[in-house]
């Protein structure tokens, strides 16, 4: 597969031009330029750029794919783009990004609420989905998160049926899971969104593949029955007018990895399927409990082994394992194709750990909360920083989440619950924005 990104920096490196343009490091990062003659422009592709990302189509099977340097942040503030002045039906178990971009866009949301749930973690069924989309006035669109932070992946196929049922677009965040492609299930497909029925799916490219910090695609659907506007555009409403061109260049080298993958040349993913799998019973067999279905994540739910999430965090980074994640209850390492012989030494470090009495700790029960007006009006209205603990009644004013992918325990809009209180104490959430009283 060709480079064309690559093949034009590497040629502007080696040919002696005075770079009389920006940036201002003058070519002492060879390969960090700005849009000059030949090198394309991200947001008005029609050369190198646009060659690259119809190789990355190619590769994930989609009717278009566009690249981001912004992460899956700016991917899904452009294909929520569509939707401003709308309604989102959406998991509640969204990233922060999902709710800034709907403040910005002024789009209305209806929770979708998960059957049962951690702070970072929920499931959201085709049920559920259902009910949101047939009770009371239907979506413009319908927002999943999958997989989420903790390895769980989404029945994206009943989803989607219930999406197309009632004609209904269906959007997914697999910021995580862009590895998926070349993962199968047990029908034979990828578990990737875009072979089970998303309309138009992020991925962070840079979370499971050999591609450097903030590069993103952004995918629709050959399949899918709508259109979503001008992606670049929809992208240039929110991103950087000087796109890193490093990143760039670090997705159009994936698509050499990728394709090597896909055409049988390199089985990186199959090996981590084996290793994973085999890893993951190792662990059992020593008495860890462990979560979530993905084999790109080991999920630990440390309470069964007599600690808490961060305190085995800790002890795992004493024996130089650094984890992704970390909360009372979990523990999260993130494994790709390029995890080869780490996979030892994080086995013999959790081997090392002793086991202690088990306990039960506090349940992170999700209440559903009252919304007194939306996220937009909440977040310009006048607010102010109040005690936690004084929060129950006032009206939220900016959302109470983490940023991963995470079930936020209160947004924008709600009235503060006092069962809320503990829980966001719990985080170490000392401090709340609420509504000023006369604001709304």
């Amino acid at each position: 597969m060709n480079t064309p990104i690559h093949d034009f920096l590497q040629s502007y490196a080696q040919s002696g031009t005075v770079r009389a343009h920006m940036p201002g490091h003058k070519g002492r990062i060879p390969l960090d330029i700005t849009e000059i003659k030949g090198a394309d422009s991200l947001f008005e592709a029609s050369g190198i750029i646009a060659e690259s990302e119809k190789n990355a189509s190619d590769i994930f099977n989609s009717r278009e794919t566009v690249y981001s340097c912004g992460g899956s942040t700016l991917c899904i503030q452009a294909m929520l783009t569509p939707f401003a002045h709308g309604t989102a039906a959406a998991g509640r178990n969204a990233h922060r990004a999902f709710i800034n971009a709907c403040i910005m866009l002024d789009i209305r949301v209806k929770w979708i609420y998960p059957d049962d749930s951690t702070f970072v973690s929920g499931d959201i069924s085709a049920d559920a989905v259902r009910r949101a989309v047939t009770e009371g006035e239907p979506p413009s669109l319908v927002y999943i998160t999958s997989p989420d932070y903790l390895g769980h992946i989404a029945d994206i196929d009943g989803i989607a049926a219930v999406c197309r049922e009632n004609g209904i677009p269906l959007a997914v965040d697999n910021a995580h899971g862009a590895y998926l492609r070349f993962v199968c299930g047990n029908d034979g497909k990828p578990l990737h969104p875009l072979f089970h029925g998303a309309d138009i799916c992020c991925d962070s490219a840079h979370k499971t593949l050999p591609v450097l910090t903030g590069g993103a695609y952004l995918h629709t659907s050959r399949e899918s029955r709508f259109s979503f506007g001008d992606l670049k555009q929809n992208m240039a409403l929110f991103g950087s007018s000087s796109p890193s061109y490093l990143i760039m260049d670090s997705l159009d080298m994936c698509n050499v990895f990728m394709d090597d993958v896909l055409s049988g040349r390199s089985d990186p993913f199959g090996a981590l399927a084996k290793r994973s799998t085999v890893l993951k019973a190792s662990l059992r067999k020593a008495g860890f409990t462990l979560t979530g279905s993905e084999c790109g994540k080991l999920t630990v739910y440390a309470p069964d082994s007599g600690y808490t999430g961060n305190e085995l965090a800790d002890m795992l980074r004493a024996r130089g394992i650094e984890c992704e994640y970390s909360d009372s209850v979990n523990t999260v390492l993130m494994l790709t194709g390029l995890t080869t012989e780490e996979l030892g030494a994080v086995q013999a470090a959790f081997e090392d750990i002793p086991m202690k009495k088990p306990f039960a700790p506090d349940i992170f029960r999700i209440k559903i909360h009252t919304a007194a007006t939306d996220l937009r009006t909440a977040f310009f209205s006048p607010c102010e920083v109040i005690p936690t603990k004084s929060a129950a009644g006032r009206i939220c004013a900016r959302a109470v989440t983490a940023c991963p992918p995470g079930v936020a325990v209160t947004v924008g809009g709600e009235i503060f619950l006092k069962e809320d209180i503990p829980l966001l104490l719990s985080q170490g959430t000392e401090t709340v924005y609420a509504v000023k009283t006369a604001a709304i």
